[in-house]
């Protein structure tokens, strides 16, 4: 049985035998509801591991033990991997949060604002008034990829390459006018963000991401493109059907759904490992550092964590950063005002809270019971939270 994590009281230091025992009761309770086939878990409380395990099995027959070098897919938690790409060109003068998207992509010159009706058709509003910026893309008010019914549209050809599916979201339109709206999106407008930095950079994006950010936090297993022997290293997809485990067959060659890994979605593409992200975490638990060098200036590390999104768009205990969510309000009450992080649509989840110099990774996947607030994030964060010392 789960038990129930009372309010958190914060203070300074976390409980490792408490912690250990809170997360080892949400694992449990995880299995014996049939949400996982394998999961992980890492707390990180200023430089040291107070906690990390896995539990739990690859896949639900003769399966390998998941270890923290087991590849999950990151789905979403993609994103903060992209913004931080991102925030690197801005450090460098490169790029600017207020660029305009057509300054560097003319596609979305004279874009127009579109939306499908009830009949499947598409209604055309006009030209948009707004200019899209770099900003919009990272705090999803951009107005691109946000409607599910365009994003049916998109054909296998339209998701082969970010070439082919930035002039999709170009042509299909902008689903609100610019900044006036947030809506999440999934792929689109981080696939605009990975077309823009190709285009700065000159440079192949997993190759930037892999010069830029894994190789200083020393990640080793994190791509959008598995060697033969990742492929094996991935988790099998958990479903759950009429009560029991299944494994959920994903399409050949695709990280998610049904992108091919060559198409490197900046949202949602990267498969990882909780050794990896735990490394990626505890960069941005230390400002942007990593054991080899300072990626970015922690004023500039500083945008990622800042809410952009106002109140009157969001008006919500959290609220968007730059690719991800901070908590805005004491009513969220598992976690302090200031945290920022997110999850991904497979289960996994993240957080930063530099009140308490704490950086947590869940790592599972599933198409029962994933996404962002999916049931096991929010015991994870429970447990953690629940597991500081008390007065």
């Amino acid at each position: 049985m789960l038990k129930k994590f009372s309010e958190v009281v914060y203070v300074n230091k976390l409980n490792k035998e408490l912690l250990k025992t809170n997360i080892e009761t949400v694992a449990e309770y995880d299995f014996d509801n049939h949400k996982v086939f394998g999961s992980a878990y890492c707390v990180i409380q200023e430089d040291n591991v107070i906690y990390k395990n896995c539990f739990g099995t690859t896949s639900v027959d003769n399966a390998e033990a998941v270890t923290e070098n087991t590849l999950f897919r990151l789905a979403s938690m993609t994103k903060p991997i992209t913004a931080i790409a991102t925030l690197i060109l801005v450090d460098r003068g490169q790029l600017s949060l207020s660029d305009k998207v057509i300054d560097y992509l003319p596609e979305f010159k004279n874009v127009h604002i579109t939306q499908i009706s009830d009949n499947n058709e598409i209604i055309d509003f006009g030209e948009a008034q707004n200019d899209i910026t770099i900003c919009h893309l990272l705090t999803h008010t951009s107005g691109i990829g946000s409607d599910a019914a365009k994003s049916q549209k998109m054909t296998d050809e339209d998701k082969k390459s970010i070439a082919n599916s930035i002039k999709f979201y170009a042509k299909a339109g902008l689903d609100f006018e610019p900044g006036t709206k947030q809506k999440y999106s999934g792929t689109g407008a981080f696939d605009v963000l990975v077309k823009i930095i190709e285009n700065i950079t000159k440079t192949d994006y997993l190759h930037f991401l892999q010069q830029e950010i894994f190789e200083p936090c020393e990640m080793v297993n994190t791509t959008f493109i598995p060697t033969g022997e990742q492929w094996k290293q991935i988790i099998a997809m958990h479903n759950k059907i009429d009560g029991n485990n299944s494994v959920a067959k994903m399409k050949e060659n695709c990280i998610f759904y049904d992108y091919p890994c060559m198409h490197y979605l900046g949202g949602a593409g990267l498969v990882s490992t909780l050794d990896d992200y735990s490394k990626f975490a505890k960069m941005l638990l230390n400002k942007g550092k990593t054991p080899k060098k300072q990626i970015l200036s922690e004023e500039t590390f500083r945008l990622l964590h800042t809410p952009f999104v106002s109140e009157e768009i969001m008006p919500s205990n959290a609220r968007w950063g730059l690719g991800v969510r901070v908590i805005v309000k004491e009513s969220y009450k598992t976690l302090p005002v200031g945290t920022f992080g997110w999850s991904g649509a497979y289960g996994s989840h993240f957080w930063i809270d530099p009140t308490n110099k704490v950086a947590a990774v869940f790592m599972k996947n599933s198409l029962f019971d994933g996404g962002a607030g999916n049931e096991s994030a929010r015991n994870f964060e429970k447990a953690v939270n629940d597991s500081f010392h008390q007065d």
